[in-house]
């Protein structure tokens, strides 16, 4: 049986050989089509922790703009998944800072 070119064989018995599939496309780079968000969540304890995300880059330079941020603000935070969290409301510092590195960053919730 041919295989339709928008489909995808999820399963057969009748052995065919697939072709070779795409890699998935990487992430851009360019600030531009990146869009950088900044929110305040607010912990189960109460505390107020700064979230970005979308920050463009490899784990090491989200990694030295953490410190960055986290020094500016003087306050802790960290990096997971590409998501860094400063803790505290610091959301002015972060997009001062954003802002002077070329990014664009966004406020995001109320």
């Amino acid at each position: 049986m041919p295989l339709r070119p928008n489909t995808r064989l999820v399963y057969s018995t009748g052995g065919e050989v697939l072709g070779p599939t795409d890699p998935p496309a990487e992430p851009s780079s360019s600030p531009s089509k990146n869009h950088v968000r900044m929110r305040l969540d607010r912990r189960a304890s109460g505390r107020l922790v700064t979230v970005v995300t979308g920050l463009p880059g490899s784990s090491a330079e989200v990694g030295a703009l953490a410190k960055a941020l986290k020094s500016a603000c003087g306050a802790g935070g960290t990096v997971k998944d590409h998501i860094l969290e400063i803790q505290g409301d610091h959301r002015d510092q972060v997009e001062a800072v954003l802002r002077a590195r070329g990014l664009r960053p966004k406020r995001a919730g109320g």
